[in-house]
């Protein structure tokens, strides 16, 4: 089996082509050949989305490339920015796989699909979608055309919608998150009792080699995340015992917090750090057998472990 993986030197895409490197032929499309690091790779192609010419007989495409969250946008239409890579680009490189029959397209969408905050229900995939951000917004448009493109087709589509993804190189909020729970600052999350769910990067990349084969996974859209969600009090005191430091916490009414986000421009952040984000994995279980292979304990203190000897 010859398998393509686009932003392989990304995040999620470097770890991915690791492990599905030592199982398929192996193929990643990059914009440029640095800081490609698996020596299992059969072949390297080196283009944007829009200018690549795809190598014929491949079975499986995984589409990780796209434009991300940008904490410091800068253009004046995020939207059209986002448009551009994220769904016309993506539609770019369909076409391609439509034309040399590719047996199966997997599309890493995100759960910003969905939403931004949950309050009774965790989402699912029957959820009906209700993204908030120019990103979502251009995941959700990137799905519903890929569906009409391959509607009738004899290639597979399976669309997956990770929330937050982690590990110890984490970029972006992450990332500045750890740096926080690293110092020995007391922190506001005393009185947190929200459940947010996540998703380790081994648990993601497990669960999409699992959809490259598996027969069940043709056609569908899966939510995918850890097994448990936790408080962001619980995700803290995971972390600290990873890097081997005592929870300190002090107890601010959120009510407040709220106040003080809203006042200086924060109000994002105040959503991820204390409203509740669930996921419902049921269907990934049911279909695919699929379970996490690291709980969500073991995830987070690996990760605090993991900064602590990067940071050695």
């Amino acid at each position: 089996m010859r398998v393509l993986i686009t932003g392989a030197t990304g995040f999620v895409g470097t770890a991915l082509t690791e492990q599905v490197s030592s199982f398929y032929d192996t193929i990643v499309l990059v914009r440029t050949q640095n800081n490609v690091l698996s020596s299992n790779i059969q072949q390297l192609v080196a283009a944007n989305i829009f200018e690549a010419d795809l190598p014929n007989n491949i079975d499986v495409i995984i589409h990780l490339a796209g434009r991300a969250h940008i904490l410091n946008e800068q253009t004046t239409d995020p939207l059209n920015e986002f448009r551009k890579v994220n769904v016309e680009g993506t539609l770019q490189l369909a076409r391609q796989a439509l034309d040399k029959k590719v047996k199966r397209f997997i599309f890493m969408s995100s759960i910003g699909v969905n939403g931004s905050v949950t309050s009774e229900k965790a989402f699912t995939e029957d959820a009906l979608p209700q993204p908030h951000a120019d990103y979502a917004v251009s995941k959700l448009e990137a799905e519903q055309e890929l569906k009409k493109l391959f509607a009738g087709s004899d290639t597979e589509l399976v669309i997956i919608r990770p929330p937050l993804v982690y590990a110890a190189h984490a970029p972006g909020n992450f990332a500045r998150l750890l740096k926080l729970v690293a110092s020995n600052l007391p922190l506001p999350f005393a009185g947190t009792n929200n459940k947010r769910s996540f998703v380790a990067l081994e648990n993601l990349v497990d669960f999409i080699q699992t959809c490259i084969e598996h027969p069940n996974a043709a056609n569908q859209t899966f939510l995918v995340a850890d097994q448990t969600p936790i408080s962001t009090r619980e995700l803290v005191q995971y972390l600290k015992q990873g890097m081997g430091k005592p929870a300190r916490f002090i107890y601010i009414p959120q009510s407040l917090m709220k106040l003080g986000a809203v006042c200086i421009g924060k109000s994002k952040l105040y959503e991820q750090l204390f409203e509740s984000l669930e996921v419902d994995t049921t269907k990934a279980q049911k279909l695919l057998g699929w379970t996490a292979p690291l709980s969500t304990q073991q995830a987070m203190l690996k990760a605090g472990q993991d900064y602590l000897k990067m940071k050695e």
